[in-house]
């Protein structure tokens, strides 16, 4: 009976001109419709709308004509341009060490199964889950003028007059830079103990029966296991420390500093794209040079990956 009623079915189905077997290739594009609509409608649109922009002197208020390449040969005699190229660089390169080494050596502490380095963990990843806008007003409360730093080495009889923390060029840059480092340790300590874990355990004790303290195991063990993931966290971090915006913004109270002297990318491409003044397309040829940079980090880093491979 019920062969008879799967037969019947199936008839029916071939009769009303129906293949079965195309439902089954039509749903799965059911479920993926959504995500490939909004990665469309959010980000390759916008991208590509981005790249035409970047030819054009569209502003907020006009849609602009075709200019060719005058907002590139602009950007690379604009003061602004020049600085804000200059502090993103410069915080790649002052920022990405500290996050390749920290987050290593604190993963290597914390790694046993104990509760108190169970403690220890969550309180070096507790920053990570804060919000950039709450871990700027915390830093902006304790390097103030009158914060509880300057106020601590006063009561201390260290200094006489503020460290100038947030007005400072030079301070203000390096200061954002401690509370990245601060506020990432936690993420990228959490990447390691994943790959300390994969770690064969038998070479831990190998090195130990040789007489190898915990200094050595860390180099001739750990550091060497995690070679691939130190890679990784050298791209992420140096992705994150090229589009750094929160810190900068929050320490500086949104200007860039004195004069714009702390202005990264990110915030040169806000300032000229919002407001009633805005130049979207030269702020779309500023967000196009940016997208090159972080490709060429992303090949850099691909390319040494594939060495330490081999």
């Amino acid at each position: 009976m019920a062969k008879t009623k799967t037969k019947k079915r199936g008839g029916d189905a071939a009769a009303q001109g129906v293949d079965p077997r195309s439902s089954g290739r039509i749903v799965p594009w059911l479920f993926v419709l959504p995500p490939i609509l909004w990665i469309c409608t959010f980000s390759l649109i916008p991208f590509f709308n981005t790249i035409r922009l970047s030819f054009t002197d569209s502003t907020l208020l006009k849609p602009g004509k075709f200019v060719g390449l005058e907002n590139y040969v602009n950007m690379f005699t604009d003061r602004r341009f020049q600085t804000a190229f200059f502090n993103s660089s410069l915080y790649v390169v002052c920022i990405v060490p500290f996050m390749v080494i920290l987050p290593l050596m604190l993963a290597a502490l914390v790694a046993e199964k104990t509760r108190i380095m169970n403690f220890f963990r969550t309180a070096f990843y507790t920053p990570v889950i804060m919000s950039s806008v709450v871990v700027g007003l915390l830093w902006t409360n304790i390097l103030d003028k009158d914060g509880l730093l300057n106020g601590t080495f006063k009561a201390l009889k260290w200094i006489s007059t503020p460290i100038p923390f947030l007005t400072d060029r030079w301070l203000l840059l390096f200061s954002a830079m401690a509370v990245t480092i601060w506020s990432g340790l936690g993420y990228y300590m959490l990447i390691y103990l994943a790959n300390i874990a994969n770690i064969d355990g038998t070479l831990y004790e190998a090195a130990s029966i040789d007489g190898c303290g915990g200094i050595r195991q860390f180099f001739h063990v750990t550091l060497p296991g995690c070679r691939v993931t130190m890679i990784l966290v050298m791209l992420l971090s140096s992705m994150s420390a090229f589009r750094v915006f929160g810190e900068i913004y929050m320490l500086s109270g949104g200007s860039g500093g004195v004069g714009g002297a702390d202005l990264t990318m990110t915030m040169l491409i806000k300032q000229e794209g919002t407001g009633i003044n805005a130049r979207t397309g030269y702020s779309g040829a500023l967000g196009m040079v940016m997208f090159v940079v972080l490709g060429c980090i992303i090949g850099i880093e691909w390319i040494v990956q594939r060495r330490s491979e081999d």
